[in-house]
C-alpha cells in the first residue's frame, strides 16, 4: 500500500483484481476473469512494489505506507476479498514468504486505484 491508500481504494483494488479481464478466452483473448476460469487469489502484503531506485544504489521506500497504516490495511483487505471472493489464501504481514506460483503468460499487472 502507499501512504494514500484507504478503505475506499482498497475496495476498488479487489473489485478490479477479482472482475479484471485478464485469462485469455477460447479464441486467445485476455477476455475472461479469475472467477470466469475458476481460479483462485493469493493476496500477498508486498511493501517492495513501492521501492523508488531513481538516485543512489539504495532504495528508498518513501512512497509505502508505514506498517500502522498499512497492517490495518491489509487485514480489511484480507477480510473483504474472503467475503467477495472465497477462493482466496493470504500472505501474513510482516513475514517472509516462501511464495510459489505458477505464472501463465507473459503479462504482470499492478492495480492501483489513483
Amino acid at each position: 500500500f502507499n501512504a494514500d491508500d484507504d478503505s475506499r481504494s482498497i475496495d476498488y483494488v479487489l473489485n478490479k483484481i477479482i472482475n479484471l479481464r485478464i485469462f485469455t478466452d477460447s479464441e486467445g483473448k485476455m477476455n475472461l476473469s479469475v472467477s470466469d476460469v475458476g481460479g483462485e487469489i493469493l493476496f500477498v502484503p508486498n511493501f517492495t512494489v513501492y521501492a523508488d531506485t531513481a538516485h543512489g544504489r539504495r532504495p528508498s521506500f518513501s512512497f509505502s505506507a508505514p506498517s500502522a497504516i498499512s497492517e490495518p490495511l491489509f487485514d480489511y483487505a484480507c477480510k473483504k476479498l474472503k467475503v467477495l471472493f472465497p477462493r482466496s489464501a493470504f500472505g501474513k504481514f510482516g513475514a517472509d514468504m516462501d511464495v510459489m506460483i505458477e505464472n501463465d503468460g507473459p503479462v504482470t499487472l499492478i492495480v492501483e486505484s489513483n
